[in-house]
Parts: structure tokens; sequence; C-alpha cells
């Protein structure tokens, strides 16, 4: 019993930190993403909700940050992103290369 006090202390300290981290939303939408700019506290680990709201669908790429997921129409999907230094990092859409397209501003 006593081993699952700690546990159990590790699991509610997840589940804090995951609630305090900073969420932000971006939708797919007409070939686009909105918003095209996206700023972002520096040096903090933060949450990315994307939505599909496009026909067909649509991928969330970022070269410089590695990351990269497909969503159909309809999908609403959660990345975690590590701490980001200060900069600019951009992003597409795939699917959409010439329309969808932003960056993340880390400030």
């Amino acid at each position: 019993m006593h081993r699952l006090v700690p546990a159990l202390c590790l699991a509610v300290a997840a589940s804090t930190a995951l609630a305090d981290t900073p969420t932000f939303t971006l939708v797919a939408e007409n070939g686009r993403f909105i918003p095209s700019v996206i700023e972002v506290p520096a040096d903090t680990r933060f949450r990315l909700e994307i939505t599909n709201r496009n026909a067909g669908p649509e991928e969330f790429e970022s070269t410089e940050l590695r990351k990269e997921t497909v969503l159909a129409p309809g999908v609403t999907r959660k990345i975690m992103f590590a701490p980001l230094k200060a900069g600019r990092y951009p992003f597409f859409g795939e699917f959409h290369p010439d329309t969808a397209k932003g960056e993340i501003v880390a400030k």
C-alpha cells in the first residue's frame, strides 16, 4: 500500500503540470491555418490544439520543430512542444502548401 502513495503523488503532480501547460489553438480551414502566427512564451513547454475544418485531410508539419501530424476532416489533435528558444519556427500544411503556412513565434 505504501508503494502506491509515491506513484499517486507523481500522477497528481503530472496531471497538475499538464493542466498548467499553456494551450494554443490552430484551425485548418479553407486551405489555410488560422491564425497564421502563434505567439508562445519562450523557454516554456506548451500544447498546440489543431482542428481540421477542411473538407479533406490536412497535415501540420514543421521541419525546424520536427513535428508533423495528419488530421482527417473534423479531427482535433493536441501536440506537446518542449520549451523553445526565442525565435520564429515556420510550419505548413502539406495538403495545401501554397496557402496553409504559418509560424510559431517564441518570445
